[in-house]
């Protein structure tokens, strides 16, 4: 099955280099491009039967599905200038989101399907998050499925839980990688360890916390109830995260919660632009 990606930045490489890792595509089936032919150019360089095509316009010719990696208020007119080349057989998946399957099936008349995917897809691991749009045919949602069942666990959402949904999936990895940083630092600050040692009993802790819960082993509470003996050392560390955290989450939702509905304001000011 022949896919094309618009977009060879961050997420767009992580899913060519996933998909090839799982084996779920050959690189002679991948068609890219980006703005900047160079990032391109450079995939190729490592996975040379890749095709690198100059044009938006050549991919769609040459893909069934196309994903759009590319930033929400470029979507609209890079659909405007596809639109002439897209079939009912065509299906565009974007992963992005702030732009709604709906609005995506306003510009095009081909299948849409927006899939949310995680960094964490680039070990095969993780959760990628459909929203399918209403023409997409029974076939293309088991070939996306297949493709997302190679490197991630595929949930679907509806577009009411779509940011809070992206903001555990697709930014938790960002926000707790930041959270174990803080937390290193204060270790390598306070005591005499060194900051590489730090680093590695934190990374197999985390990755021996992730084993634990992928065998169900412990649910998150249950951990906790295991690991903090009444009047011991953890317990005392907890009475500070209760009384440091606070609100700190909330406001972090609240905060990427507004970014998301002002690029929805922008998407829907550059829909009224077109009428």
């Amino acid at each position: 099955m022949n896919t094309g990606f618009i977009g060879t930045g961050n997420m767009g490489r992580i899913l060519i280099e996933a998909f090839l890792e799982a084996e779920i595509l050959k690189p002679s089936s991948m068609f890219i491009t980006n703005r900047t032919i160079d990032k391109a150019i450079k995939i190729k360089k490592t996975y040379p039967s890749i095709n690198i095509v100059e044009n938006h316009e050549e991919l769609a010719g040459q893909s069934k599905i196309l994903f759009i990696c590319v930033k929400p208020l470029d979507i609209h007119p890079l659909l405007d200038r596809l639109r002439p080349q897209l079939t009912k057989e065509h299906c565009i998946v974007s992963i992005t989101s702030p732009f709604s399957v709906t609005q995506l099936e306003r510009l095009v008349n081909c299948q849409v399907a927006r899939v949310i995917p995680s960094i964490t897809n680039r070990a095969l691991a993780g959760v990628s998050l459909i929203t399918y749009g209403n023409r997409c045919s029974q076939s293309i949602r088991k070939d996306i499925e297949g493709l997302f069942e190679a490197i991630s666990t595929p949930i679907k959402i509806e577009e009411d839980v779509t940011r809070i949904s992206s903001d555990i999936v697709s930014c938790g990895p960002a926000f707790l990688s930041y959270i174990l940083q803080q937390f290193i630092d204060a270790a390598v600050k306070e005591t005499r360890i060194s900051r590489g040692q730090a680093i590695q009993l934190t990374s197999e802790m985390v990755i021996g916390l992730g084993k634990l819960l992928e065998k169900e082993i412990y649910t998150l509470p249950t951990l906790q109830d295991k690991v903090c003996v009444k009047g011991g050392v953890t317990g005392e560390g907890i009475k500070v995260l209760e009384s440091e955290i606070g609100d700190m989450f909330e406001k972090l939702f609240q905060s990427t919660h507004a970014k998301y509905y002002e690029d929805i304001k922008e998407i829907n000011e550059q829909f009224e632009s077109h009428k």
